[in-house]
């Protein structure tokens, strides 16, 4: 762990110096759990609302669920998102028992600017495998996605593969899949499929993002 209290330029600079601690190749377990992960902010931004869903696999039926409420210490800064959010992430982890095997995260892994986003973030803090599933690009560029589902092409930065944008269901909008940590981006691909059912979501991120920002 480490301070969460930074500038934000000494946020960036301890960016760099973890994500060489990130792990790029399949070091899993048996998945049994999978977690999602969502933040929500409420009283204007002043109180971060984290939640965690704990879902079986590969059946996705809901387990577990924990929601915690912190204040916000951390600005709005694009690319140190990980900094604002995960104070709350991880104090709900805390509530969840046993521990997921895998977490998908409702962010950018190693599809930002400095390959380091939160799901990298979040999983070398905790040392889970974990995938960053994001809705929207922030960084890369990529070609046309074939339209039907599981179809994907590369997401590429500067020359480099950082991820992968796939289509979860035929003729929707695709999402942005990358690493986190303790995964390979073809076994992240997989795993976000597996838990997407008839939705564009996966169903860790549906039902961590309802608990985060739907429900009272």
């Amino acid at each position: 762990m480490h301070a969460w209290s930074l500038a934000p330029a000494e946020a960036r600079a301890l960016q760099m110096e973890l994500r060489e601690q990130v792990c790029v190749e399949d070091r899993l377990g048996h998945v049994r759990r999978v977690a999602g992960i969502d933040v929500g902010f409420e009283d204007g931004g002043r109180v971060t609302r984290a939640a965690v869903a704990l879902l079986d696999f590969p059946s996705l039926t809901l387990l577990e669920r924990a929601l915690v409420r912190l204040p916000t210490r951390f600005p709005y800064v694009p690319g140190l998102l990980s900094f604002r959010e995960l104070p709350g992430v991880l104090e709900a982890l805390t509530r969840i028992d046993p521990p997921p095997d895998l977490i998908l995260c409702d962010g950018h892994g190693w599809a930002h600017p400095r390959r380091f986003g939160l799901a990298c973030h979040l999983g070398l803090l905790i040392d889970t495998p974990s995938i960053g599933v994001a809705k929207s690009r922030l960084v890369g560029e990529f070609g046309p996605v074939p339209e039907r589902k599981g179809e994907w092409t590369p997401l590429m930065l500067e020359g480099r593969r950082v991820g992968a944008v796939l289509r979860t269901r035929t003729g929707v909008s695709p999402l942005f899949v990358s690493i986190g940590h303790r995964i390979s981006l073809e076994t992240a691909i997989h795993y976000v499929l597996a838990c997407t059912t008839r939705f564009r979501l996966p169903e860790t991120t549906r039902q961590a993002h309802h608990l985060a920002s739907v429900e009272k």
